[in-house]
Formats: C-alpha cells, sequence, structure tokens
C-alpha cells in the first residue's frame, strides 16, 4: 500500500503506476476499437451476405458472448500470472480473429469470427486490475474509471473513423466488397505492435513482477496464487453479485448501443453510413470524460462521507440512465434521439466508472476474480438485450423495455454495503498510503 501512488501526475510517464495508466488505457482502445471495428460496417456486410434481422442478431450476440467467459477466466489468470503476461496475450492472439473476420465469406464464417473477437473484450478486467494494484484507495476510482473510459473510447472512435476508412479505401478504386476487408486489417495490425509496447515499458505492481515478488515471499495485494481460489472467493461474496448486475445494467446497455446504434440510425431514421457512424460514435466516445467523471466523483464523495456513499452515487446514476433510455426510445426526430442518446449514455458511462469505483473494496486478495466476475456482468447484460432485441422483433420496443429494466436495477446498487470493521479497515489502508506518501514528499 505504500507504494501506490496516492496521485495521478497525467503528463508523467517516470514512475512504474503512470506507464501502467497510460499504456493500459491506450491498450485497451486498441482492443476495443478492433472489438466494435465491424459495428459500423453491418448495414455494409448485411447487404453483402444478403443477412436476415435474426442473423444481425445473433451476430450482436455472439460479439459479446464469449466475452463473458473471457472475463471470467482472465480475471484469476492477473492474479496468477500478473497483468503484464495477460495483457500481451490477449493483445497478439486477439488479432488472429480480426483478421479472420475480414476473410469471412459469408454468414457463418463471420459468425464465428465475431464470436472469437468478443474474447478481446477481456482486456477490460486487466486495465481495471493494472491501475487497482497500482494507485491508492484516494484515487483508485478515478485511476480505474479514466483508464477504462479512455479506452472504452476505441469503440466510439471505431464507430466515427471506420466508415472514413472504408471511404479512403475505395477513393483508390477498391470495390466496397473488398474495402471493408482492408479496413478491419489496420486494428488487427495495431494490436501486436500494442502487446510489445506493453510488455516493454509496464510492470504487474509498483514493486515489480508478481513472479519475481512470490519467489522472494513479498505478499501481493490484489492476489491470491490460485486462480480457483480467487474465483471462488468472488463468487461467494453478494456484493459481487450485486455490481454484476449494477454492470449488466450499465456497460451491457453501453455494449448493445454500440452494436445496433448505427442500424438504428439508418433504418429508423434514414440517415447515410457516415452521418450514422458520426451519431453513434459521439455515444461512445463520451467515454473520454464521463467513465472518468463518476470515478472522480465517487472518490470526492467517499473521501467526504465515507466508503458507502459510493453505493447511493451508483444508484442515483443508473436510475438515470433508465430514464433517460426510455427517452431515447420514444425520440421521434434525429435530433431529438441524439441529444437524448448523450444525456442517458452520461450517465451510463459514468454509472460504469462508478461501479468500477467500488471494486478495489470488495476483496482485495480476491482482486482479479471480483473484477473478472463484474467485467463478465456487463456482458451479460448485451447479451440479455440481444435476444430481448430478438424476442420484441423491434429495436424501439427493446430500447423501452430496457429503459425500465435498468432503472429497476438501480435497487442492486442500494444493496451493496459494508460493515463498520470494513469501513475502518478500508479508512486506515487509506490513511496508511497517504502517511508514507507525505513522509516521501518532506
Amino acid at each position: 500500500m505504500t507504494d501506490k501512488a496516492t496521485r495521478i501526475d497525467l503528463f508523467s510517464l517516470s514512475t512504474p503506476p503512470m506507464r501502467a495508466f497510460h499504456l493500459t488505457w491506450m491498450a485497451f482502445f486498441v482492443c476495443f476499437f478492433a472489438w466494435f471495428a465491424c459495428a459500423p460496417l453491418m448495414p455494409l456486410i448485411k447487404q453483402q451476405f444478403h443477412l436476415t434481422v435474426d442473423q444481425v442478431a445473433n451476430i450482436n450476440i455472439a460479439a459479446v458472448a464469449a466475452t463473458i467467459l473471457a472475463r471470467l477466466v482472465i480475471g484469476p489468470m492477473c492474479d496468477r500470472l500478473g497483468p503484464r503476461k495477460v495483457y500481451c496475450g490477449l493483445l497478439v492472439l486477439g488479432a488472429l480473429p480480426v483478421l479472420g473476420a475480414a476473410m469471412a465469406t459469408g454468414y457463418e464464417s463471420f459468425l464465428w469470427c465475431r464470436l472469437a473477437i468478443g474474447a478481446v473484450g477481456a482486456s477490460f478486467v486487466i486495465t481495471q486490475y493494472h491501475t487497482s494494484v497500482m494507485f491508492a484507495p484516494n484515487v483508485v476510482g478515478t485511476a480505474n474509471a479514466a483508464s477504462a473510459g479512455w479506452g472504452n473510447a476505441g469503440a466510439g472512435a471505431a464507430q466515427a473513423l471506420v466508415p472514413m476508412m472504408l471511404g479512403g479505401v475505395m477513393l483508390f478504386g477498391v470495390a466496397e466488397a473488398s474495402a471493408w476487408r482492408i479496413a478491419l486489417i489496420v486494428p488487427a495490425l495495431a494490436m501486436p505492435l500494442m502487446a510489445i509496447l506493453y510488455w516493454r515499458y509496464t510492470q504487474d505492481c509498483p514493486q515489480g513482477a508478481f513472479s519475481d515478488l512470490r519467489a522472494r515471499g513479498i505478499p501481493i495485494d490484489g492476489g491470491k496464487k490460485g486462480s480457483l481460489a480467487s474465483f471462488l472467493a468472488a463468487c461467494s461474496n453478494y456484493r459481487v453479485w450485486m455490481l454484476f448486475c449494477t454492470y449488466a445494467a450499465c456497460f451491457g446497455v453501453e455494449v448493445f448501443i454500440h452494436n445496433i446504434a448505427a442500424i438504428y440510425y439508418v433504418d429508423h431514421f434514414h440517415l447515410s453510413l457516415k452521418g450514422a457512424g458520426i451519431a453513434a460514435g459521439s455515444f461512445g466516445l463520451l467515454a473520454l470524460f464521463a467513465r472518468a467523471l463518476g470515478g472522480w466523483l465517487s472518490d470526492k464523495a467517499a473521501a467526504r462521507s465515507g466508503l458507502g456513499i459510493r453505493s447511493t452515487l451508483l444508484f442515483a446514476l443508473i436510475a438515470g440512465e433508465g430514464l433517460g433510455l426510455m427517452w431515447f426510445s420514444h425520440a421521434d426526430s434525429v435530433a431529438i434521439a441524439v441529444v437524448a442518446m448523450l444525456t442517458f449514455g452520461l450517465f451510463t458511462h459514468m454509472a460504469c466508472g462508478a461501479t468500477y469505483a467500488l471494486v478495489p473494496f470488495i476483496d482485495r486478495k480476491a482482486l482479479g476474480g471480483v473484477a473478472g466476475v463484474i467485467g463478465a456482468g456487463g456482458n451479460v447484460g448485451a447479451v440479455a438485450a440481444g435476444f430481448l432485441m430478438k424476442g420484441m422483433g423491434s429495436v424501439q420496443q427493446t430500447l423501452g423495455m430496457l429503459g425500465v429494466v435498468v432503472t429497476a436495477t438501480a435497487l442492486c446498487a442500494l444493496a451493496v454495503r459494508f460493515s463498520p470493521e470494513h469501513k475502518a479497515r478500508e479508512a486506515a489502508l487509506r490513511d496508511l498510503a497517504l502517511g508514507a506518501n507525505n513522509s516521501v514528499a518532506n
């Protein structure tokens, strides 16, 4: 605890925590760009492969389904192997299905590639794990939310930039049928390059590599030696399942919107592919500041009122998201739809940040398991939303129903409570980190 960073020196790369902070959000950005690069191309792919509405829904479900299992596995793996090794492995292996999607020949092959690409979404868990072990309690919520938010903006960047990349390729005389494939090669190549940087400039925690520390008998704050033990400890904690539900309500909706927004704007409001991409991309780009704002508010509220206020803040944000989502579902013009989307999107991203501002305080000795299970909840929410759309057959009706469900889920945040002993222990750890930092500064 005494070696963790107690402040975020945004323009510094001189310390292990700040190098980890910047490289985690960059790696996360690349992964999410690759994960959602297909989404703005779906109107074109739908036309080329002659996809039905049901097949498009299956592809959207596949894109997030594999992430559930991947996040459950990746979290405990971070406890076992350390975030550096796990992230580099994910970046290298995740590039393969992205290349596969670029070479797909029909519905079945594209569906399987989208399913495999979903594993890249587990990058979020590694990002949150790495910043959690690098930063002290007074700023860990802000660090988690900012790194996740900036990385998560990769999804919005994909919505906005991939159609432009497609247009740029077509300017050279490449036909649409080949141009979208070439556009997908860009994120596939960026992933292994990011893995090289991550391996070169990061370490597992402020003290060094997990393997070296364990060999020297030094205890690690953030993980049990066994991956299974970390996972089981997380599953036995009711708070984990409450946050599992809240993350399903916020990040699950976020992923669902990323996958359907472009098609919704094209089909419902008759926008062009470029216009729909810009409208849909604005939702994702909110993550540049909104997630960080949610984590920052959580840290500031906790500094004033204690650990318990973090749950109350999360309740308010989830409720605001649900109400805004219902408004978006009833919008009857493009202008109102975009305003409503940005409104509920602000609450959605802030709620994601506030959820993971709570994660480091649930169980410090099973951090990977906690982060993995809660992270999987987000994708469970996205898959559930996908099946809901299949059942209702209408995107607009699905959005309205999701608004009702999300508003009700806000109650799960209020159920996250901590004992007086737990609060006192966390307060002592916070004081220890701040005291050690002040001693070094003096």
